[in-house]
């Protein structure tokens, strides 16, 4: 056994099951190995990010690694964005690049793809993984696979691996699977006590689910928590589908003034909102129809649980579930409630395609045949997806890098092997879409459908005055017997469920369908979005940085949820209160002259 080959057999012991990448010179040597030994099917695609996105979306649907593999530089560094989306949203993907040899940093010549020195790709990936290596002892080799691997598993989130590219065939041992980090018993024991104390002393408490849930495969075992404790559930965006065929399904997704008005107000009201993996983000929490004080919830996220001013380290959210589950009784078996009702029959017509439309002509498709997994870009498609039957769905609701879509649409089939439906915007598919030239060789026939409306229509919507948001008429559908797919175009209600059915029903090539949308026609929950957003800086003062040293200031969170009330302090100091959250010098906000006494 070689460094290569050791590293895909762990990869492959730690549950990944396929690898994207793009070679170069510099990884050629595994990527060689990697085809002829054939440990992890290896898929190619065109363009770098393409293949981390592909491999994000195999993360996914997996709940376990998903692998990509690139040359040093031009390669690796062509994935930043990708990975940098993975990391946000925790997603597991290890990066493989191929690097330098290890004689070749001596000949005194700067090496092609080399940036600034030979370490800075390796800098530029700590950032955005949560552990690194570089295999050039093949002695150590092992143990460092182990412990990126563990970190992946530990954290769901990205790893990087960097292998000199003549260190690929060199000896190495097998990798022994480092065994789960321990967790201290008597401190479980007192975030479990904290936890069921505030449930129980609570009015109206509310659990929101989030990503972590599903990346840590705790959706049964959390269903059984939320029966037994009797609460109310509801999910996050990046939650969305969660617990949805369970007796107790969710109220529906908490988008604050983009949501549903009796579901925001229940999430907002909430005297013990429980956020059990839920990312502290402005997706999640920036459009809040009420502020919500963050100290008056409980957030287990990261291996963290805090309640108030109190964090539990080293708490994993497994363990902290199979906790609770053991302290909690079941109760007798409760009457299934129904699920949220999603809009269905969409009527057959020739009036223009809005974006409602699409979920509900989508909704139609899946009750007669059945679900679907999807994959979704950002804009107004990943709203319109909000409107749409609870199935697998991938989506950067959070970090919400445009692209994402058709390339998470292969990753999700070659990953899954199930049909995805692709739901992506016309400025996206300029991105990535051509990508779909690569389903022919591998017999993926996604079904992808572009909203197209000529226009980056949702920052529009924020600033209709710029010409720049314009985009030119593509013919989307036209490209496609090009790429080996069929596409049309489509204008009204009626044209579209007819292209649904026709692409439906055609299976071995990739069906792309072009629904023309007029511009300024957006999707009801983007509208209550855009809506709630200028109605919340209608009502507040934008934050500015202290105009001087020494001014005054406080220092807030930067979704307001909570401010840290220890009055005025020197503009050069941070916050050190550790009940606060919020000790970073960006979301330094001037204070008034009754700032002193605290800031509510």
């Amino acid at each position: 056994m070689n460094v290569a080959e050791s590293l895909l057999h762990a990869l492959v012991a730690h549950g990944a099951r396929q690898m994207f990448g793009i070679p170069g010179d510099f990884a050629l040597p595994f990527f060689k190995v990697a085809e002829e030994s054939g440990i992890l099917p290896l898929y190619t695609l065109s363009h770098e990010p393409a293949v981390a996105f592909a491999a994000d979306a195999s993360a996914r649907m997996n709940c376990a690694p998903g692998v990509v593999a690139v040359t040093y530089g031009a390669g690796a560094l062509n994935i930043v964005n990708a990975i940098a989306g993975a990391y946000a949203e925790k997603s597991p993907v290890v990066v493989v690049s191929g690097g330098p040899g290890k004689g070749e940093a001596g000949t005194g010549l700067l090496l092609h793809h080399q940036a600034k020195t030979l370490d800075s790709q390796a800098r530029i990936f700590r950032e955005i993984t949560c552990a690194q290596t570089r295999l050039d002892d093949a002695h150590r080799a092992p143990a460092e696979i182990a412990r990126v691997l563990a970190r992946c598993r530990e954290e769901s989130r990205p790893v990087y691996v960097e292998i000199p590219r003549d260190m690929v065939r060199v000896p190495c041992g097998p990798v022994a699977a480092l065994p789960a980090a321990p967790v201290d018993p008597d401190a479980l024991a007192a975030c479990v006590d904290d936890v069921l104390a505030r449930i129980a002393s609570a009015k109206s408490p509310v659990l929101m689910v989030g990503v972590e849930v599903r990346r840590f495969r705790l959706e049964a075992r959390v269903a059984e928590l939320a029966a037994r404790l009797g609460l109310p559930v509801v999910t996050s965006i990046m939650g969305r589908g969660l617990l949805a065929g369970t007796a107790n399904p969710p109220l529906g997704t908490y988008l604050g003034v983009a949501g549903q008005p009796e579901l925001t107000a229940r999430v907002e009201q909430s005297d013990a909102l429980f956020l059990l993996g839920v990312i502290i983000s402005d997706t999640n929490f920036g459009v809040s129809a009420r502020q919500i004080d963050l100290r008056h919830t409980i957030r287990a996220i990261d291996r963290e649980v805090t309640l108030g001013f109190h964090t539990y380290r080293d708490i994993p959210l497994a363990a902290l579930v199979d906790a609770l589950l053991a302290r909690v009784p079941a109760r007798p078996a409760a009457t299934a409630k129904p699920g949220v009702a999603y809009p269905r029959h969409m009527p057959a017509d020739d009036a223009p395609i809005a974006p409602n439309d699409i979920a509900c002509a989508i909704n139609d498709l899946m009750a007669a045949h059945g679900p679907l997994p999807i994959a979704v870009d950002v804009g107004d498609c990943l709203f319109t997806a909000m409107d749409i039957d609870h199935t697998a769905l991938i989506a950067p609701g959070y970090y919400a890098s445009m692209g994402f879509g058709v390339p998470a649409g292969l990753g999700v089939q070659a990953a899954s092997g199930a049909r995805p439906l692709v739901l992506v915007g016309d400025g996206a598919f300029q991105m990535t879409g051509w990508e779909l030239g690569n389903c022919a060789r591998y017999g993926w026939d996604p079904i992808v459908i572009v909203f197209n409306n000529t226009s980056w229509e949702m920052l529009r919507t924020f600033q209709p005055e710029s010409r720049f948001n314009d985009l030119p008429e593509w013919q989307f559908a036209d490209a496609a017997p090009a790429l080996s797919g069929d596409g049309v175009r489509v204008t009204t209600r009626r044209a579209f469920a007819e292209a649904l059915a026709r692409a439906h029903a055609t299976r071995g090539r990739f069906q792309l369908i072009e629904a023309m949308i007029p511009r300024g026609v957006l999707s009801a929950t983007l509208q209550r979005f855009v809506a709630g957003v200028k109605r919340i800086n209608a009502g507040s003062t934008p934050r500015r940085l202290p105009a001087a040293p020494g001014e005054e200031f406080a220092l807030a969170c930067p979704l307001s949820l909570s401010r840290c009330g220890r009055g005025p302090r020197n503009a050069s100091a941070l916050c050190a209160d550790a009940r606060c959250g919020c000790a970073d010098v960006r979301w330094r906000t001037p204070l008034s002259p009754l700032a002193g006494r605290g800031l509510g």
